[in-house]
């Protein structure tokens, strides 16, 4: 008789087990609820109606929000006279999409063909890269996964509703792509209408970055604890990862102009007192905040800039900032495998090609901006002053970034 209780017991214990491995691995990841993953990319329709969907910290923190005006970002230089998009926005709106028809329709397919061999390119050099096929070899390059620390996944964002993880890099129109996050996760209450944004350019730009509105892989231990590397894992499978890039040096460029080219109080006290105080021979006592001290002419150079950079003391007492760090520090493309690598030398053609394949481009546009018609001139003007041996040290530092996403070597930096 006590071997058939024992027996009974067991298989009622083995019963429980197996439904909590149901639960775990038929999750919708997004929460704990009993129905499968959805086949990836199922439409959605947001109605004004509609209740915030967005990761479960969102709902109590982003009605909280109200807009503020910004300060537009200075006009950056980039290699080669081609149109930029300015991160902090202008007022132009973007064009209104035409209807295709008959001969468009067979021009918008070539197009695309061409657009996907070109996705195809830029994904197969990332896998060489990561393989070992190139001689160029960084930091990482070879560890898996589920040895990447939680605080360095903090800029991998996650949008359940969608099935979307968007790996934002700084001073790569993360701005308005954070923007688009907010409208498809509706996250953020509009004070004026008292329901979820639907328009990306009525966003302020200085609210998207308040990093409770994103759901990022860096926060998963907080709301699933043990779990978490698991329903990563599951994400990474079925969801639709994406970034953009671009040209490390012309990212550090701007990354310097905007941050150490006018007053900002935060960079200034954190990095730019540091870099005029070590490399500026700069004696006594510096002004205390930002303003004072571009009144009186006390600024960080771009040379002082890059010497900080080259300086391993810096790196010795904390990881380079997310505006200068490099993006496969960043986004880690040796261990996430991205379906979209943007650029933002071709910005307007990938944003379109990219919401087509979220399939959200009939919720969503991509807001461009203002855009300018940038110089050929930006290597002289930063890297005159730069000496020789700097500048190749400089490009050390960030020729992973160069090779994985294509970008040629510069040359006319690199050589005298």
């Amino acid at each position: 008789m006590g071997t058939w209780r024992g027996l009974r017991v067991a298989f009622l214990l083995g019963s429980l087990f197996m439904i909590l491995l149901i639960i775990v691995y038929w999750d919708d990841v997004g929460g704990f609820t009993l129905y499968p993953l959805r086949e990836p990319k199922q439409d959605t329709h947001h109605s004004d109606a509609q209740a915030t969907t967005g990761p479960p910290h969102s709902a109590s923190t982003s009605s909280s929000f109200t807009a503020s005006s910004t300060t537009p970002v200075p006009k950056e230089r980039r290699r080669g006279a081609v149109e930029e998009q300015v991160e902090e926005e202008g007022s132009d709106k973007p064009e209104q999409r035409k209807e295709t028809t008959g001969e468009h329709a067979e021009e918008e397919m070539s197009h695309t063909a061409v657009e996907g061999g070109e996705q195809e390119a830029r994904k197969k050099r990332i896998t060489d890269m990561c393989s070992g096929k190139d001689a160029v070899d960084f930091p990482g390059r070879t560890r898996t996964f589920e040895q990447i620390p939680n605080r360095e996944l903090d800029h991998l964002i996650v949008d359940d509703t969608h099935q979307i993880i968007y790996c934002f890099v700084p001073k790569v129109a993360c701005t308005n792509w954070k923007r688009v996050m907010v409208v498809l996760s509706q996250s953020l209450i509009s004070p004026s209408s008292g329901k979820p944004y639907t328009d990306p350019e009525a966003i302020p730009p200085d609210i998207v970055h308040n990093s409770t509105l994103h759901l990022t892989f860096a926060e998963f231990w907080r709301h699933y604890g043990s779990l978490s590397r698991h329903l990563m894992a599951l994400k990474l499978q079925h969801y639709t990862k994406f970034l953009f890039v671009r040209d490390p040096f012309v990212r550090l460029i701007s990354a310097f102009r905007n941050k150490f080219g006018r007053p900002n109080e935060f960079f200034y006290r954190q990095f730019g007192s540091v870099m005029v105080r070590r490399y500026g021979n700069v004696s006594g006592s510096l002004p205390e905040t930002a303003a004072e001290a571009f009144k009186a002419g006390v600024k960080p150079t771009f040379q002082q800039f890059i010497t900080y950079l080259l300086d391993p003391e810096t790196e010795r007492e904390s990881m380079f900032n997310e505006h200068w760090r490099q993006v496969y520090r960043l986004c880690h493309p040796c261990q996430v495998k991205y379906d979209f690598i943007g650029q933002l030398e071709t910005l307007k053609s990938d944003a379109e090609q990219l919401l087509k394949l979220l399939k959200v481009d009939h919720l969503v546009r991509f807001p461009l901006g203002a855009q300018n018609l940038t110089a050929v001139s930006w290597e002289r003007d930063f890297f005159a002053h730069i000496p020789l041996t700097m500048r190749r040290e400089l490009y050390k530092l960030y020729e992973a970034d160069f090779e994985l996403f294509g970008y040629p070597k510069p040359d006319s930096v690199l050589h005298q």
